[in-house]
């Protein structure tokens, strides 16, 4: 499901169109299509596998697509070798080198380049400060943290003016507390240089974090690109519901603008676009889930079913509930409360609750191929 969202940004500086990309009888890449405006940081996200470092890649030009077409600003560069495209990869490696000082790995490509002392100097010196690393100058990379090497490395990129930084899974060999604080940082950074940004990652945290706009990658497929609030919220394939943050799935039918599923009815306010019968899913997020009565509720609440606690856990900021739904089937759904919730309406193992949802999606339940194409409504 693409959809090609481009109403942020007047001017495109990446266009991608109708990427395709096989290595022998695998395809690897399906028609990618997706633009990246000026100033714009586009997160790449999907399983290994997914063909997200092979888009990567390809817009470098590190590898050939079997299809399509790749323009920088306006410049077709699909047939261009890499060092023409005016393109900064950086990989999470970071690829220094070890036997230079930060200062002499900054300058490395200026110098290739036979640049002046002085403009090599100059550049340094005001790359140095824009990535804080004043007092680092002169140590080698293995003096520094993995941080500060990430800051050289893009550091090093921007030497060369480059139209488009790549990130390659950049944080993936740091811990998760310095992985946190130097996402934000470099999202800083590059609102502050306004340079357009390609990431590709895993992470679904990251993405959310990092992303102006988020494009989701199943098996070659682009499914969704759309902001980290669209693809959370308004997921567009089950694919994406499940792949970026939890969801409880129910599955049901399409009667009379209603999601029906054995005691469960639920109005959809919408106009749903569904085949009368049709077969559906209904997909909410965790935090979406009440369990209890709407009395004291001011956001708009649709009863989903009776139930019963089965697990409570405490993982932090929320309480994880599981509740086994008083259905046939005997559902099992996941529930996140805050602990403004948890202080105020406390739940035992065994208790009977009410299970209400404040908001929720019915995507098609795809059994064919065929049927990947058909709407999807919000509630």
């Amino acid at each position: 499901m693409q959809q090609n969202d481009n109403r942020h940004h007047k001017q495109t500086a990446v266009s991608v169109r109708g990427i395709s990309k096989s290595f022998g009888a695998a395809t690897v890449l399906e028609d990618i299509n997706f633009d990246v405006g000026e100033g714009e940081i586009i997160v790449l996200l999907g399983a290994s596998g997914s063909g997200k470092t092979t888009i990567l890649r390809i817009v470098a030009g590190l590898e050939t697509p079997d299809a399509g077409t790749i323009f920088l600003h306006g410049r077709d560069v699909t047939e261009m070798p890499a060092r023409e495209r005016g393109v900064g990869v950086i990989f999470q490696s970071y690829a220094l080198f070890p036997k230079m000082t930060v200062e002499q790995n900054i300058g490395f490509g200026l110098r290739l380049r036979r640049r002046s002392k002085n403009e090599i100097k100059e550049k340094v010196n005001s790359l140095i400060e824009l990535v804080h690393l004043e007092d680092h100058r002169n140590k080698y990379p293995s003096q520094l943290s993995g941080g500060q090497q990430q800051r050289v490395a893009i550091a090093r990129a921007l030497a060369y003016e480059p139209e488009v930084l790549l990130f390659d899974e950049p944080f993936g060999a740091l811990d998760a507390q310095i992985r946190t604080r130097l996402r934000r940082e470099i999202r800083a950074l590059l609102k502050q240089i306004k340079v357009p940004s390609i990431f590709i990652t895993h992470d679904q945290e990251e993405a959310l974090e990092l992303g102006d706009r988020i494009a989701v990658l199943n098996a070659g497929r682009l499914e969704q690109i759309g902001t980290p609030y669209e693809v959370y919220n308004k997921p567009a394939t089950e694919y994406v519901a499940t792949f970026v943050g939890a969801a409880n799935l129910l599955l049901g039918v399409v009667r009379d603008e209603r999601f029906e599923a054995e005691k469960i009815s639920l109005e959809i306010e919408e106009q749903t676009g569904f085949r009368e019968g049709q077969s559906v899913k209904l997909v909410f997020r965790p935090e979406d889930v009440f369990l209890r009565k709407p009395e004291n509720l001011t956001q708009h609440y649709q009863k989903l079913t009776d139930g019963i606690i089965e697990e409570v856990s405490f993982v932090g900021a929320f309480e994880r509930v599981v509740v086994k739904l008083d259905l046939a089937s005997e559902q099992q759904v996941v529930v996140s409360r805050p602990k403004s919730e948890t202080t105020v309406f406390p739940l035992a193992v065994g208790q009977k609750v009410t299970v209400g949802l404040v908001r929720f999606r019915i995507l098609p339940n795809f059994t064919l191929a065929a049927e990947r194409a058909a709407q999807k409504v919000d509630a």
